[in-house]
Order: structure tokens, then sequence, then C-alpha cells
């Protein structure tokens, strides 16, 4: 059961200025800012290890708030502190299931969750990024498609041509087989009434509980302002497909990425890295820090109030 003190892991400085979220609910600040470079996008296993013992485990059904989508990679680490069985659900506008180095990066830390025995399930929503297009797909896990370990639902997106590379049959996707190329027809949720996704889901969850990763770059560019380009799923839509997850299954732990700060580093390689991979269009690129905090606050307690009142 998720706990009712919220947790911000303070890398950047992002959340600080949510007054409401930061005073009204009271919540628990653990000062990371020491690794605010080390760990933004990835991070070595010194700095993994540094992060994971200061992540008390009576924490650990907190819903926690990571700052920036450029530490969803510590994720992985949040994840670790639980042994039961578990569902993982990850809304996100990419898959980051990369099979690259590095491997505590931000966009590969579902492929190290897949590496967890007790995570029965990934269920992957909203994804509208080209990652999932030719040639981007050429990294991505699909070995986690077979045997239906993950299961993936984007909110809008064309069909994927994969050449020269075996797909298994996976229940969330409809494939086509070329002469030399495998086409994906995903499932898009703009398509699919929301109602039933998470029902038609459960008999084919091993495990009733379940965590659950928000980054907030898969919704609309009204309802987050982060430094990735934004997504195209309705707050609407999140808010009602939690509110499922949280009816149905017993969610316990969660958190919550997709605040905006500027990328800062104390390594050159890094903050190169973080040019070339970085959109040079975000949402967040053309407003004051005030409507960015505006925004992202209200959404951040849109998804708390949700949790509460499911």
């Amino acid at each position: 059961m998720l706990s009712k003190t919220p947790r911000i892991l303070n890398f950047d400085n992002s959340l600080l200025l949510q007054e409401q979220l930061v005073s009204g609910y009271s919540a628990h600040i653990v000062d990371l800012t020491r690794f605010s470079s080390d760990a933004r996008m990835w991070m070595n296993r010194k700095t993994c290890q540094a992060i994971s013992s200061a992540l008390g485990p009576e924490l650990k059904n907190a819903v926690t708030f990571l700052g920036s989508g450029d530490y969803h990679n510590v994720t992985s680490l949040l994840l670790e502190q639980f042994k039961e069985p578990l569902n993982l659900i990850v809304f996100d506008h990419h898959p980051d299931w990369d099979i690259l180095p590095p491997k505590f990066g931000c966009g590969s830390w579902v492929s190290r969750a897949l590496e967890q025995p007790n995570i029965k399930k990934i269920i992957l929503l909203g994804i509208s990024s080209q990652d999932i297009s030719w040639p981007a797909i050429k990294s991505a896990n699909l070995s986690g498609l077979k045997d239906n370990r993950i299961e993936i639902y984007p909110y809008e997106h064309e069909p994927t041509r994969v050449f020269l590379r075996r797909l298994a049959p996976n229940v969330s996707v409809r494939l086509t087989k070329k002469l030399f190329s495998t086409v994906i027809n995903w499932n898009q949720l703009k398509n699919i009434n929301p109602d039933n996704l998470i029902p038609q889901l459960l008999p084919r969850l091993e495990a009733r509980k379940t965590y659950v990763s928000i980054d907030k770059d898969c919704l609309s560019a009204d309802a987050a302002c982060t430094n990735w380009e934004e997504g195209r799923m309705p707050l609407s839509m999140l808010l009602l497909l939690l509110g499922q997850i949280r009816g149905h299954l017993d969610i316990v732990g969660l958190d919550i990425t997709g605040e905006y700060s500027q990328p800062g580093f104390s390594s050159i390689f890094k903050s190169l890295i973080s040019r070339l991979d970085h959109p040079t269009g975000y949402n967040a690129k053309n407003k004051s820090p005030q409507q960015i905090n505006s925004i992202n606050q209200a959404t951040n307690i849109a998804i708390l109030k949700a949790l509460e009142s499911a």
C-alpha cells in the first residue's frame, strides 16, 4: 500500500518551488544534489550504490518524485528494493528499453528491470516517440516481447517495419510478416476505450502487487513542461488509467519524473551527449519559470489526488 507522505529525491531543485506540493503534502525531501551531474542521463555503478544507500527502505512505498526525466534511471534502484513478485506499469513518451550502453541510463532502465526475476510483467503505456520507429528500434529490447513479458501500447504511432529480425508473437501488437521484414502494428491508446484496458490486462497479470512509473513527457503540452519533447496523451486518460490500476491492483510503489531542469554537467563528455540527445524544441522552452512551475505542480497534485480518491 502506498504511503500517504510523498518523497522528493532532490537531484535538480526542480520541485522545491512547488510550494503546494512540498508544504501542502508535507513531502519528505532527500537531498541528492551532490549526484546531480553524476546521475543525470546515466550513472556508473559507484553512483548507483551511493544513491541506493540513501534510499531508506522505510520509504519504499512512498510516491517518489525524481525531478527531470533525465533521472528516470533511478527507477531501477527503487525497484531493487522490492523482492516480491511485481507488475511494472510505465507511462512514458519513450520506451526506455534500449540494449546499448550505458547500462544504468535513463533510456535503458526498463531493460535493466527485465533482469529482475520478481518483475513478472512490464506494461508500457503512452509511447509516441520515434524510439519505436526504424532505425531506432534496432537497439530496442524486443526480446522482452517473448512470452508477453512486455506489453506495449503507444498512445499514437504509425506501424513500424523491422528488417532482418525475428520477432516473437505478442498479445499487445499485430505482426505482419514480409519477405525480409516484419511490420509491427501497434494497438494505439487513442483508438482503445480506456475504460476497458486495465480490466482486459488483469487475466494476464501473474502478480497483484504493482509498481507504477510516470514520466510526464508522455502527456500533451498543456499538462507537462519537460526538457524533452512532449507526448500526446491527455492528462484525463492518465488519471483514468491510474484510478483503474489503483482500483484493481495493489500499488506498492510509484515514481513521477518529467519536471523541467536545465541539464548541467561536470563532465564535458556528458554535456556533449546531452546536447545531441535532448531535443532542440521542447514545451518549456518559451515559458517562464512561473508558468513551468504552475503547470507541472498542477499535474503532480492531480496525480496525487487520483491516488487518494481511487
